[in-house]
């Protein structure tokens, strides 16, 4: 198998035990709907604080049920004992999180592909459109790539779900500001000023997909 198979028989192998329980996905996308039924109710969301109030809730709402759905990455392994024997297989350390990163994402994104429909119905919002989607496509990107190199170091604490957010919400902050800019310019009608929000969201995205691979392998020995 060349490395490429060995990333698509990884992320393949969770993808297809989330559609057997369901857990992450049904956890993620629940805990999505609540964050933004909740405060639809508690603002008074008008025109013209639309753009101020709108895009705060809709990534809070990611990162949180992303959170959720991060936590469980190494947990299926760690709680069946495979983890050991996931480690001793003949497939390189970068190959283990690359796999990981993209059910990660694939997770995610599905929740994301509901609830940005669900967020332009409930706040009245142009959020369809493609400026929309490819700023929650290199949110999440970022999101998974810092998730799964955290959450690998998390698995082996006692506390690993009360470490993954302590470690993770703190790096991904970048992230979730140029999200919330960026999303809040598109839905103002004024892409142009905020395509350096676009830029530093790339730029992260960037540094931690390379970062990992250099990483990963010593996370995984400790």
């Amino acid at each position: 198998m060349g490395f490429l198979s060995r990333v698509a028989a990884i992320a393949l192998k969770d993808i297809v035990m989330e559609m057997r329980t369901k857990e992450i996905l049904v956890s993620m996308f629940t805990f999505a709907f609540l964050v933004m039924v909740i405060f639809n109710f508690s603002f008074e969301l008008k025109v013209e604080n639309l753009v101020g109030l709108a895009p705060g809730v809709l990534w809070v709402a990611f990162v949180f049920a992303g959170v959720l759905g991060l936590s469980r990455s190494f947990i299926l392994e760690k709680e069946n004992g495979s983890l050991d024997g996931l480690m001793l297989a003949p497939v390189d350390r970068s190959a283990i999180y690359l796999g990981k990163l993209l059910s990660n994402l694939a997770f995610m994104l599905a929740v994301d592909v509901v609830m940005v429909p669900l967020f332009a119905g409930l706040y009245n919002a142009p959020a369809l459109n493609l400026y929309i989607f490819l700023v929650v496509f290199l949110g999440n990107l970022g999101f998974a790539a810092v998730g799964t190199l955290f959450s690998a170091v998390a698995v082996n604490t006692r506390i690993r779900e009360t470490m993954l957010p302590i470690l993770f919400l703190p790096v991904v902050v970048p992230v979730v500001i140029s999200a919330v800019k960026f999303t809040g310019a598109v839905l103002e009608g004024q892409v142009g000023p905020a395509l350096p929000w676009l830029n530093l969201l790339l730029a992260f995205d960037a540094v931690f997909l390379a970062l990992p691979f250099v990483l990963f392998e010593f996370v995984m020995e400790e």
